[in-house]
C-alpha cells in the first residue's frame, strides 16, 4: 500500500503504511504519531519516545483508524 492523504475537520494528515496494520501519521506536514489496529474497532497509538503502546481511548486515533480502514486505493492510471 502506498502512502495516502486524509482530511479530518480541515486538518491534513499523511498516512504512511508500515506493515502489520501499523501506520505513521503526519499532521500538517510534521510527524505526529504512530498507530496500529487493535482487536475489533479499536486503534492504539504508540508513545513517541518509548514506542510502547498506549491503550487509553483516543477519539482522534480512532477517527483516523476508521478512515484508514475504509480507505480504498485508487487504481493507478495507465498511460
Amino acid at each position: 500500500m502506498q502512502p495516502f492523504d486524509l482530511e479530518v475537520k480541515g486538518i491534513d494528515y499523511a498516512v504512511f503504511p508500515e506493515g502489520d496494520h501499523t501506520y505513521t501519521i503526519y499532521k500538517q506536514g510534521k510527524e505526529y504519531l504512530q498507530i496500529q489496529k487493535d482487536e475489533g474497532e479499536q486503534w492504539i497509538k504508540f508513545d513517541k519516545e518509548t514506542g510502547i503502546p498506549l491503550f487509553e481511548p483516543d477519539e482522534e486515533v480512532n477517527t483516523l483508524g476508521k478512515l484508514i480502514a475504509n480507505y480504498k486505493e485508487e487504481p493507478e492510471e495507465e498511460e
